[in-house]
């Protein structure tokens, strides 16, 4: 999700191969043995395995929304931000959601936990509609797609906290057309397939 986000609005066209992780493509397997996704091949060979890497590297190349260059604050605020929540927050995370997974783990505790870093975006955006300005950031589209998967473990508990600004920015989030965009499901890929683009829309 976030590396089609990046990609998207950098107008990066690539070659898009949808997979099923139960049944991994040699292929894929080749260029990043490590088997998770996403994966992106770049003309000189390189091979990127991290979503933040594939947004970071994108909008290096064109940055047509300023996603770099926020109105408050620096990209390093950006990436301190985006990193605390894939290094504090994600691990609540995933404790909440997938805790059958884990030993002796008690989700609630763990969902309490995350709230810590809900409760700093939320103060974040009692001051401006986005966490850095009044224009989307790469903060905000890094971290976004984490915030949606918190919320919809229990929509019903999240829609009755007090989180009102976070809410209403994650609803924005929801709403827009370049979430719904990357949400379009395509074929597995298989080899010898005509060639899928990414992204269909440029203007988007």
């Amino acid at each position: 999700m976030r590396a089609r986000l990046g990609l998207q609005s950098s107008q990066q066209l690539c070659e898009l191969r949808e997979i099923v992780l139960r049944d991994k493509p040699s292929e894929m397997l080749e260029a990043s043995p490590k088997g998770t996704v996403p994966v992106l091949i770049l003309p000189n060979g390189d091979v990127l395995e991290e979503s933040l890497d594939i947004m970071l590297w994108a909008l290096n190349q064109n940055d047509p929304e300023n996603w770099l260059s926020p109105e408050i604050g620096t990209l390093d605020e950006m990436l301190n931000l985006i990193n605390r929540c894939e290094n504090e927050f994600k691990g609540h995370l995933d404790r909440y959601k997938y805790a059958p997974r884990y030993e002796e783990v008690d989700p609630i505790t763990h969902r309490t936990q995350a709230e810590n870093f809900l409760d700093e975006l939320d103060k974040l955006l009692t001051k401006n509609s986005f966490l850095f300005g009044s224009q989307r950031s790469l903060a905000d589209m890094a971290i976004a797609p984490f915030i949606r998967q918190f919320a919809n473990v229990d929509r019903t508990w999240f829609d009755q906290t007090d989180y009102a600004y976070l809410k209403s920015w994650l609803n924005e989030f929801l709403g827009s057309s370049r979430f719904k965009t990357i949400l379009k499901k395509y074929p597995v890929w298989t080899t010898g397939d005509p060639v899928t683009y990414f992204p269909e829309d440029l203007s988007i």
